[in-house]
């Protein structure tokens, strides 16, 4: 069953990001530490990755390796990229939640591995792209149509997905935290967005561009920067998460090891 918006589900913007600041330097070094050594395991597999599509895209540098083994490089980094990205997004969401709960995470509640975690939050994001590609697929066959009729009628699926993409997106602002904390049930994340972002959906849009903001700045300082930047906006929206959908952890995140 997909969640619905908790006793109290207004969101205060300001009271996340101060939150979320607070949860970040509750254990600052450790978030920066698991966030660094995640991104030196990642280099190696998006190298790989790569490497395998620019070969198999016929680039001249590389013409000297073999498909066959450029299909190897591109699959195997593809692969163990994905198993890192969620192996890290899992540690740091459970880090902001220990955070956001008052208690100071150890570097072993980043680092341990947490398969149906992964599983759900993989399967959610699936389920999200599917989504976005079907919408987008129809769109698009009803605009050939139009533009059959009038030229100028062929826009307005276009702009009807726009506006759609724009609501869906925001509503999915939590995907990560209603995937890894709100249901045990990838099927039903998506639900659980809508039904909880709804209500309060201009807030949330605000806090999207709030946060925006904080991945510019961030993005100044070049790589340092945002190594900050990533666990310090994943506390904030875990903090936002918390009022809207209540400080419960109900899949056992916290507790699964």
């Amino acid at each position: 069953m997909a969640l619905t918006p908790s006793g109290d589900s207004r969101l205060r913007v300001l009271q996340a990001v101060e939150d979320g600041w607070g949860a970040f330097c509750r254990a600052p070094w450790t978030f920066l530490l698991f966030q660094a050594l995640a991104g030196l395991i990642l280099l190696p597999f998006a190298a790989l990755a790569a490497v395998g599509g620019a070969r198999l895209a016929e680039v001249d540098e590389l013409m000297a390796v073999h498909p066959a083994g450029a299909w190897v490089a591109l699959l195997v980094g593809v692969i163990g990229y994905v198993i890192v990205a969620l192996w890290t997004v899992v540690g740091l969401t459970r880090g902001a939640w220990l955070s956001l709960e008052g208690r100071k995470p150890c570097f072993a509640d980043f680092t341990r591995w947490d398969r149906p975690a992964s599983a759900r939050l993989l399967g959610s994001l699936i389920l999200l792209a599917i989504l976005v590609a079907v919408a987008g697929a129809i769109a698009a066959l009803i605009g050939a149509g139009l533009g059959m009729v009038n030229q100028a009628l062929a826009v307005i699926p276009m702009i009807v997905v726009a506006v759609f993409f724009i609501w869906l997106l925001v509503t999915q602002k939590f995907l990560i935290q209603v995937a890894l904390l709100g249901t045990s049930r990838a099927t039903q994340t998506i639900g659980s967005g809508v039904n909880v972002v709804n209500p309060s959906w201009w807030m949330v849009l605000w806090l999207g561009i709030v946060e925006g903001i904080i991945h510019s700045i961030g993005a100044l300082f070049s790589y340092g920067g945002l190594l900050v930047v990533v666990p310090l906006v994943l506390c904030i929206s875990t903090a936002a998460f918390r009022q809207l959908f209540g400080a419960e952890d109900r899949t056992g995140l916290i507790g699964q090891g």
